[in-house]
């Protein structure tokens, strides 16, 4: 345990000069984009299951949301219109992707946390959601 957070304390270290402007002190968690950027693969992992896993075993909705979302920079009436759903349908699913994620779209950099969590889980091998499911 003193090792493993020794190691995030030390990537986030090295992690920290992609975020200039973070509060300083900052907590290695809270650099798990840019840790995961540099090729931390602890922050990999975090980020991979806590948020994209997280959202493929509540629901495919709240991933095509999210995803919606921030391909549509961020606009909720451009993405209701994509999903075809009333915007507000849009912002409760939102909600519930922060619930499910710890992160909250509407803030830029949980939405940034997001958008990596998002790339790195699809990026990983066969990781369409099978190893995700729900048990």
């Amino acid at each position: 345990a003193a090792t493993d957070s020794a190691r995030s304390a030390l990537a986030g270290y090295r992690a920290a000069a992609a975020w200039p402007t973070a509060p300083r002190p900052v907590a290695a968690d809270d650099l798990l984009p840019e840790r995961a950027l540099a090729g931390d693969g602890e922050a990999r992992r975090i980020l991979r299951h806590a948020a994209y896993g997280a959202l493929v075993r509540a629901s495919g909705e709240l991933l095509e949301t999210l995803d919606a979302f921030l391909s549509h920079g961020g606009a909720l009436e451009a993405t209701a219109r994509a999903l075809f759903v009333h915007p507000n349908t849009v912002r409760y699913r939102l909600r519930r992707v922060a619930d499910v994620t710890g992160f909250a779209p509407l803030l830029p950099r949980d939405a940034f946390t997001l958008r990596i969590a998002l790339a790195l889980g699809r990026l990983e091998p066969g990781s369409h959601g099978e190893q995700f499911t729900k048990p």
